[in-house]
């Protein structure tokens, strides 16, 4: 179960929204973020999957930080915190695709999929989008097994997609339509 709460917000500001689940907060990103999101985009761990190499700099995730806040509190693209610490993001930096990044220290206790189970619960609940979808590495298994338990399908591929460091990764493609999220979430199979 997520719940949604607005808090106080500069005027010229859509409030911000916070998802909290069980364990964590999703939260609209802040500068003083940096230092926890440096963890995570500068570790190889982390971004072994991730679309650019590791950070080498504060000021690579400093850009980074910055153009997810430049994107405004209503976008829906959050800052993930457990424990009262930032561990990572889930969220849509473009609609329809959603991205996620935890630091590996938290890795196998269910976080990311708690937290991206609540950002695409919080975009079927407030956008009018009838798909979202994802793009991952064929090699990240750990990932597509999370997609596919949140209602994911493959829907194709691609070869060298990306260039990640100055080498070509592939792309496999998933969806997850707004109704197989709603069967799934009354215990049925989607279609």
């Amino acid at each position: 179960m997520t719940t949604c709460i607005s808090s106080s917000w500069n005027a010229n500001w859509p409030e911000p929204v916070e998802i909290r689940t069980p364990r964590l907060i999703l939260r609209t990103a802040e500068p003083d973020d940096l230092e926890a999101i440096h963890a995570v985009l500068s570790d190889p761990r982390a971004t072994r999957w991730w679309s650019t190499p590791p950070y080498e700099t504060l000021d690579q995730s400093r850009d980074w930080l910055d153009a997810m806040i430049a994107n405004g509190p209503d976008h829906p693209d959050f800052v993930v915190e457990w424990n009262g610490r930032v561990i990572g993001k889930a969220g849509f930096y473009v609609m329809p695709d959603v991205g996620y990044i935890l630091h590996p220290d938290v890795w196998g206790q269910g976080l990311a999929g708690e937290a991206v189970g609540a950002v695409i619960d919080h975009v079927f609940n407030t956008r009018t989008v009838d798909t979202l979808t994802a793009d991952v590495d064929p090699e990240n298994a750990a990932s597509i097994r999370l997609l596919q338990r949140l209602g994911f399908v493959r829907t194709g591929f691609g070869e060298r997609t990306w260039n990640v460091g100055g080498v070509w990764k592939d792309s496999l493609y998933f969806a997850l339509s707004r109704a197989d999220r709603a069967m799934m979430a009354t215990g049925q199979a989607p279609a």
